[in-house]
């Protein structure tokens, strides 16, 4: 079965992010959308641990370990670029002043709930960094994950089994096999891998959801 490359999902999460919006990218895949920010539109990127006008990740060889994402990535600076205490940071974040977070995931439910900070096991390690703020304060979540478990189970659930990141909150999911979006009307789907038609991927999922028309 075909299925996206990372950075091809980061070209679609990037592609979706409107002129002008103040985004956080959340640590792992996330990270990648910033090296896809199409270069003829203004997009002011935000990391959590202080940064705002972050930039794409550096050529190998010029990396700067002082300047680093909240996953502690080396990163670059766009022009007008500023740094900032944590405490105000998160600010920024619960309060209302980001327009998009993309997030990683465990699962995501059919009504927009989102887990991706533990998955409830004894010996797994719990997570939640910022996740928690992002999802309460941006005004969109995006969530950026692959779409089956090593085990072959859908990630998108009609309910979460895993401790919750944050309630109805996600409004799209952008996975190895499609991209779709989280509606009153139930999930849309659009952006299916080559190869792949919807009906597959509802058996994949074992969800219901309806192409989206454009």
């Amino acid at each position: 079965m075909n299925r996206y490359s990372r950075d091809q999902m980061a070209q679609h999460v990037a592609r979706d992010i409107p002129e002008g919006a103040y985004v956080n990218l959340g640590i792992g895949m996330p990270t990648l959308v910033a090296n896809h920010i199409p270069k003829d539109r203004e997009i002011v990127l935000q990391s959590e641990n202080g940064l705002l006008g972050m930039g794409p990740a550096p050529q190998a060889g010029d990396e700067d370990y002082d300047l680093i994402n909240a996953g502690k990535q080396p990163v670059t600076l766009m022009p007008g670029a500023s740094f900032f205490h944590h405490a105000d940071s998160f600010a920024m974040m619960r309060g209302g002043h980001l327009d998009i977070c993309v997030l990683g995931a465990f699962q995501v439910a059919v009504n927009g709930d989102l887990a991706n900070w533990h998955t409830g096991d004894a010996d797994a390690i719990p997570a939640v960094g910022g996740a928690m703020d992002l999802a309460s304060g941006a005004k969109q979540v995006f969530v950026m994950m692959e779409h089956l478990t090593k085990k072959g189970e859908s990630k998108i659930v009609t309910r979460c089994s895993y401790p919750l990141t944050g309630l109805a909150c996600a409004s799209r999911v952008y996975t190895d096999l499609a991209t779709i979006h989280i509606t009153p009307q139930g999930l849309l789907v659009d952006d299916l891998v080559e190869g792949l038609s919807l009906e597959a991927l509802i058996k994949l999922s074992g969800i219901s959801m309806q192409a989206r028309l454009t």
